[in-house]
């Protein structure tokens, strides 16, 4: 594909530095390592490595033009006279302005439905494809766990770091699913997606807000609260429609300032006494916990915009209100009630809450949960201990390269919710694993809980399921989906249910 540099920066405020905007570009990079002969290459800061230091790099693998911001200082008199040279005011929204204009503006051919929040992203966004699926939709999907499309080749998609990918690879993912034949597209949008600008100019056909925590406070995140606020905001900024969690105290503040249309969704509950519910458009209520035949599910009754017996075959409160934003959405698309009732009945979600199924009876039962962070975790073993068990055991890690009061926040949350936590490694990723395990256990040490620090994630999954009682439930939290444990930079293969299945085998 060839297009000129006139055309690609015609929604950005620019000045040409040195060079012509009428020089020919063959593809777009903001890695040094990918640019190739033809390319223009657009130099973005992140955490770690500034783009600006890598210009000369670029130069020499064949890049023709360069996309640099206003306020960086950097030596012109080292580039070759030819080289297209554009000055921006924020490189990261050129980015995003130049991929779609490269990509021809996928977004504006489909209805792009965003989600985001703390915690529910990754369940919600599957609810919504599902039913869209169920109702004759063409739909993409981009998340944490895959990027896929109907009726396109899923091997051209490659896993990504990030929840939300890099504008640039996100619009080519839209390309590739406009051109599948895809009418809607589901994705997850993360608050640092929404910092780093990656969904920048694209127009939301409908948007979810699920809550907001304080897990992704710290080193290469967010700097307070309030920045993580704001930038979820940003997302219902550039929406038509919105669903929000009412039982969040934070979502009046979200939605502040923004003039989209919107509807609120609320469980009611002995939690939930003395709020208003009055406002709320979808209600749910009479919640029952569900335990037939070895599965675990969840029912309440549903009124107000769509009424029913809501049935997931999944448990967990938080599912009821997931269930309910997708509702919400569903509905809006013009999706039949019938459809979506259906559709969240059998819904389900690799790694989110997941029971294993066992070769042998054995009286206890073991789920892989994505939970990671404090709210997750509180969440998901409060979940279980609904279900009334013998036990909790609890197995998990925290990752490297993260906030360290996190880890003693989890250790504290495991000690307060299980019977026994089991502490060993998730993505320690540059960080020493032992020093991880030492901090979590400053939390575990606030409470009473019984616990053992095994460092050898599968050596824990076997310690925990040799000691497991009849009753009990083990639930291996962190990882969820995840197949690999990222160690030094490089990932190693590890799939918590295929440790859970090797483990078992080794002890009948």
């Amino acid at each position: 594909m060839s297009i000129r540099i006139k055309e690609l920066i015609s929604g950005v405020e620019y000045r040409v530095i040195q060079g012509t905007i009428e020089t020919v570009v063959m593809e777009i990079a903001y890695d040094s390592r990918k640019t190739r002969s033809g390319s223009m290459f657009v130099c973005i800061k992140g955490y770690q490595t500034d783009g600006h230091d890598y210009i000369e790099e670029a130069v020499r693998r064949g890049a023709v033009a360069i996309v640099v911001q206003q306020s960086n200082d950097w030596k012109k008199d080292r580039l070759p006279e030819q080289i297209t040279v554009i000055s921006v005011l924020d490189t990261r929204i050129a980015l995003a302005e130049i991929a779609a204009a490269f990509y021809c503006y996928p977004a504006k051919e489909m209805q792009i439905i965003g989600v985001t929040g703390t915690k529910g992203k990754t369940t919600t966004t599957y609810m919504i494809r599902e039913g869209l699926r169920q109702a004759g939709h063409k739909t993409g999907l981009i998340g944490t766990i895959e990027v896929n499309a109907d009726g396109a080749e899923t091997g051209s998609f490659q896993t990504e770091i990030h929840t939300t990918p890099e504008s640039l690879e996100l619009q080519q993912y839209l390309r590739i699913m406009a051109d599948a034949g895809c009418d809607s597209v589901v994705m997850e949008v993360s608050s640092q997606a929404l910092k780093m600008h990656r969904v920048e100019g694209i127009q939301f056909t409908a948007t979810v807000f699920t809550n907001l925590g304080e897990d992704h406070i710290g080193p290469e995140e967010h700097a307070d609260m309030q920045e993580y606020l704001e930038c979820k905001r940003k997302l219902f900024l550039q929406t038509e429609f919105a669903a929000g969690n009412q039982n969040d105290a934070l979502l009046e503040e979200v939605w502040a300032q923004t003039i989209c249309r919107k509807v609120r969704y609320m469980v009611r509950d002995g939690e939930c006494d003395g709020q208003n519910t009055q406002m709320a458009d979808y209600v749910a209520e009479q919640i029952e916990h569900i335990n037939l035949q070895g599965e675990l599910g969840i029912s309440c009754n549903v009124s107000g915009n769509a009424s029913g017996r809501l049935t997931l075959s999944m448990p967990g409160q938080y599912n009821i209100s997931n269930g309910l934003a997708a509702m919400a959405v569903l509905k809006e698309m013009g999706v039949l009630d019938a459809v979506i009732f259906e559709t969240l009945r059998t819904v389900q979600v690799p790694g989110r809450m997941e029971q294993i199924k066992l070769p042998i009876l054995t009286g206890y039962r073991i789920l892989v949960d994505y939970a990671h962070n404090v709210m997750s975790l509180k969440n998901s073993l409060k979940t279980l201990r609904s279900y009334q068990p013998k036990r909790i055991v609890v197995i998990f890690g925290c990752g490297g390269n993260r906030s360290k009061s996190r880890r003693m926040a989890m250790g504290q949350t495991a000690g307060k919710y299980a019977d026994q936590v089991i502490v060993t490694t998730d993505n320690p990723r540059y960080e020493d694993p032992e020093a991880i395990m030492k901090e979590i256990e400053i939390g575990l040490l606030k409470t009473d809980v019984y616990y053992t620090m095994i460092a050898d994630r599968k050596e824990a999954v076997y310690y925990a399921i040799e000691h497991a009682q009849t009753g009990d439930m083990i639930l291996i939290a962190g990882k969820g989906h995840e197949n690999y444990q990222e160690i030094r930079g490089i990932r190693y293969p590890m799939d918590d249910k295929e440790l859970v299945r090797e483990c078992m085998q080794m002890l009948l």
